[in-house]
């Protein structure tokens, strides 16, 4: 692999360049794009959002696909009344990385090129979903950071989950070559095609650490885009056993391991094989 340490100047264009990747013009406007490309929305339990995310996404994006993994507070109530968006729906609740799966499923079922990720909690801004599509034309991966770039007005991260972010973050780019600042942002673009290369198997919240290892062993082309730290809800629950810092931490430990081991490389080899020092 092929993997640099360069970034660009983010005052200067919004896109952080993560390895040998091509210069993406900022101001590619969505309206030229001529591939197409869906947005969709995992969803759990967001009846006190969801009316008013889908009514921002709807201004910056014509297709649109909910999955409802399975909510229980009314949610799938207020989607069923949705007259011009998509709802593929679990009956239970199957976790995060199953309802991206399900949206990966259905982009290749329907022939979309692109596919957008956005959270369905308030804490990405629409408007920024064009970019990432017209980013995702020429790489493989838009991976929004959090951390990146600050914005006016960004929240403070709870502390817990900052630290753990930056732990993981590091591991993956030690073990895997990478130059990530984000590890877990929602807010991503995917070429379909090359998401038909991944065997994607994690359905909970540790699926990003699968991606990437997947991504990288697959040199797949990624790039990061800048997005603004916004938490609405600090205490929003993982579930379960999960909201203890230290189990959730060995469960990503855990899923990463597990993870490189599945695609047949020990960490050093494959740190060697996917970073260089400069362009």
């Amino acid at each position: 692999m092929n993997f640099g340490r360069t970034a660009f100047d983010t005052n200067r264009n919004p896109f952080r360049q993560i390895g040998l990747l091509p210069f993406i013009a900022p101001r590619l406007a969505w309206t030229d794009m001529s591939q197409r490309w869906l947005t969709a929305l995992p969803v759990y339990n967001e009846v006190q959002h969801v009316d008013r995310v889908l009514t921002e996404v709807r201004r910056h994006s014509n297709e649109i696909l909910v999955v409802d993994d399975g909510s229980t507070d009314g949610t799938a109530e207020l989607l069923a009344r949705q007259r011009d968006i998509q709802v593929v729906t679990h009956v239970v609740n199957r976790g995060y990385g199953a309802a991206l799966h399900s949206a990966f499923e259905y982009a290749m079922q329907h022939d979309y090129e692109i596919v957008v990720t956005i959270d369905c909690d308030g804490q990405h801004e629409p408007q920024r979903i064009p970019r990432f599509a017209a980013a995702c034309q020429d790489v493989d991966i838009v991976s929004g950071s959090r951390y990146l770039e600050q914005f006016e007005g960004d929240s403070e991260p709870p502390a817990q989950r900052r630290r753990i972010n930056e732990q993981v973050t590091a591991e993956l780019n030690r073990r895997l070559g990478l130059c990530l600042t984000d590890a877990f942002c929602g807010f991503k673009a995917y070429r379909v095609d090359a998401m038909r290369s991944l065997q994607l198997t994690e359905n909970g919240y540790a699926m990003p650490l699968e991606l990437w290892a997947q991504a990288a062993h697959a040199d797949l082309r990624i790039v990061e885009l800048p997005v603004p730290l916004v938490y609405l809800e600090e205490k929003r629950s993982f579930g379960g056993v999960l909201d203890d810092g230290a189990t959730r931490l060995e469960y990503y430990h855990l899923v990463l391991d597990r993870s490189i081991a599945a695609v047949g490389g020990d960490s050093e080899r494959l740190a060697l094989s996917n970073c260089t020092d400069s362009v």
